[in-house]
């Protein structure tokens, strides 16, 4: 079973290992295929992979890049109806077997005879890890927590920018639980969801992860969360190493649109979206309503309203749902 891989990366030392890792650490590595947009200054030598063949490699010059949504939008025009659909960010590690850890959980949501279940996104933030040295290929994967990572709406955070809210990292109290929210640099699916939910090339960072979610849970695709996922990211504030950001100054300043204005137009279309004026494969499905959405989320996207906190800011709403039940009776 193959899984498509879509790595859009932008100025980033930890591609290779990225790559590097998944190939590696995963039980049937002759089953990925690697869609990478990289945007940076000095393109990754490919020749270098072994396993170079099962690349779908874009280069682009960061000058000429649109922002993740976009990047991510030129990868999935690489998709060839692969089983699995994996989008990582470009600083990340696997554990070993990852890929056969992931299938099974897929699997084994699918096996509930029910709509929601059938097309299931796995996602979360994911645990951290940190680098030891990154010319040998040493990092330290907090793997020690064998937790169920969950995502709630930040309540210090909610509607900053009209309709958009920041998000977190939110423990639930179960091996499996029901979600509401997608975190767009780990997610796990099935190959169906690049047809049903392709990406908007329009969004730039804030909207992308509520855009995503809310195209996704109106089409009636279940948003779920599992214990210990087996890849592992590098957050920033905890690394020193640096890379460059799409609105770093010295690259945004010789493009003719900013990331300012990028990102207004982004705003501006998440909003239309939630008042459901945007048409097409870019607008909201017709399974499911944003009547839904606040019943397990507690917050009305719509009139900007958090009518339940218990479930906006935490994970213990979901974690009294049975996982193998749709949520809404």
């Amino acid at each position: 079973m193959k899984i498509f891989i879509s790595i859009a990366s932008y100025q980033d030392p930890l591609l290779e290992t990225t790559i590097n890792s998944a190939y590696k650490n995963a039980k049937h590595p002759e089953n990925l295929v690697f869609g990478i947009c990289d945007q940076s200054s000095n393109p990754i030598n490919i020749d270098s992979f072994k396993f170079s063949n099962q690349f779908k490699y874009d280069h682009v010059n960061p000058i000429d890049s649109k922002g993740p949504c976009w990047a991510r939008a030129r990868i999935q025009k690489s998709f060839n109806d692969e089983d699995f659909y994996l989008q990582i960010d470009s600083h990340m590690q696997f554990e070993e077997n990852w890929d056969s850890y992931l299938i099974k959980y897929i699997e084994k949501i699918k096996n509930t005879d029910s709509e929601i279940h059938q097309s299931p996104i796995i996602t979360c933030y994911p645990r951290a890890f940190n680098v030891i040295d990154l010319e040998r290929g040493e990092f330290d994967l907090n793997n020690a927590e064998t937790r169920t990572d969950a995502i709630s709406f930040r309540k210090d955070s909610m509607f900053i920018k009209n309709n958009f809210s920041r998000q977190i990292g939110s423990i639930a109290s179960k091996e499996i639980t029901h979600g509401y929210l997608i975190a767009a640099g780990c997610i796990f699916t099935t190959g169906d969801f690049v047809k049903k939910v392709p990406y908007d090339p329009e969004f730039y960072f804030y909207g992308e992860e509520i855009s995503l979610m809310l195209r996704s849970f109106t089409r009636n695709l279940g948003i779920f969360h599992i214990q210990s996922l087996p890849i592992f990211h590098l957050y920033a504030e905890l690394s020193n190493i640096k890379r460059k950001l799409h609105w770093n100054e010295d690259e945004d300043s010789n493009r003719d649109v900013k990331w300012y204005q990028r990102e207004e137009k982004s705003i501006n279309k998440l909003n239309a979206l939630i008042n459901d004026d945007v048409e097409g494969a870019f607008g909201l499905g017709d399974k499911k309503t944003l009547d839904d959405y606040e019943y397990l989320s507690g917050v009305d996207l719509k009139n900007k309203v958090v009518t339940d906190e218990n479930k906006a800011f935490t994970a213990k709403f979901i974690s009294t749902l049975d996982w193998r039940e749709s949520p809404f009776k």
